[in-house]
């Protein structure tokens, strides 16, 4: 049995823990972990969601959700409070370096063991209290040589993850996006390696922009190609959990959430004297227009099916 750590106390009323793993940039890995945690958040079971962002060179969590200005994090006698995206609700919390730089354009030119230690910090010092689900959305290159997998103080970010982790290693599980492109498929695999070189379980692939909503008529259309991620989930005999196409819904929402929260209200004509009615699952209006995308639609069965797998999962952590 590991032995008991900082992060390992900490994170002992987190039920479990997804990691978001691409392999490259631009396949929508952000996008993918942002509809994962407000479709756990809105499942009928109404769980509380954490979402961690540790791409700490390119934080775009704390945009998607809407909460990148205004939104400081606070120190408590038990630790950093964590950004409630929902409000008073509680149940959607945020963490990301993106709280902590003084201007959102700031870059972070940190090498690797401040970098470690700040991965530390998020996972040992944030007070997330019970959660359901912790998702992480994870750095999207891996920078390693395959002798680098056992070095210890190794700078990658992934790597100081699962060494924080390890503790919680039956709780752990990850899930791998992807876009249908052969050069997405190629550095895909970069991430299946990690998982199996440090015993990471994946829950599945999501085969991410494959084609293309039509914002007129709904129709989709294959821009890139189709079927790539799928092809790769069988080869590698990996539970393939569905694809999502673009959806220029989806990309206006999580672009500027705060724009199209104030446009959608503008457009509203609710009189002033009737109040709104609130649900556990309509905390906050981001989730409101996210429920009105056909992306919403298309995930909900993959966020089922994940929900499924982690809750099935042996204790021993095995896959």
């Amino acid at each position: 049995m590991s032995a008991e750590t900082p992060v390992s106390r900490r994170l002992s009323s987190v039920k479990h823990i997804i990691l978001v793993l691409s392999g490259k940039g631009g396949v929508g890995k952000s996008s993918v972990s942002t509809q994962l945690a407000l479709s756990l958040y809105a499942q009928p079971d109404s769980p509380r969601v954490g979402i961690l962002d540790v791409d700490l060179t390119g934080p775009s969590i704390p945009r998607m959700l809407g909460v990148d200005e205004g939104f400081p994090v606070h120190q408590s006698s038990d630790g950093w409070v964590p950004i409630y995206v929902d409000g008073p609700t509680a149940k959607l919390s945020c963490m990301s370096v993106g709280f902590l730089v003084k201007k959102k354009e700031d870059s972070v030119v940190w090498r690797g063991p401040k970098k470690n230690a700040m991965i530390r910090q998020f996972l040992s010092d944030v007070r997330w209290g019970e959660l359901d689900y912790l998702v992480v959305d994870t750095p999207p290159e891996y920078k390693y040589a395959q002798s680098d997998i056992v070095r210890k103080g190794t700078s990658d970010e992934h790597l100081s993850l699962m060494e924080h982790l390890a503790p919680l290693q039956s709780r752990l599980s990850s899930v791998i996006v992807t876009t249908p492109q052969a050069v997405a498929l190629t550095d895909a695999m970069k991430g299946i390696s990690f998982t199996r070189a440090v015993s990471l379980p994946i829950l599945g692939l999501i085969e991410n922009m494959s084609g293309y909503v039509c914002p007129c008529c709904g129709e989709v259309s294959n821009v890139f190609s189709r079927g790539g991620g799928e092809e790769m989930a069988k080869r590698e005999i990996i539970h393939f959990l569905g694809r999502l196409p673009i959806d220029t819904q989806l990309v206006d929402l999580l672009d500027n959430p705060r724009a199209e929260i104030a446009n959608a209200a503008a457009r509203e004509t609710i009189s002033d004297d009737v109040a709104p009615v609130e649900t556990p699952h309509l905390a906050f209006r981001l989730l409101d227009l996210y429920r009105l995308t056909p992306s919403f639609t298309l995930f909900r069965p993959i966020t089922e099916e994940i929900a499924r797998l982690v809750k099935s999962r042996p204790l021993d952590g095995t896959p």
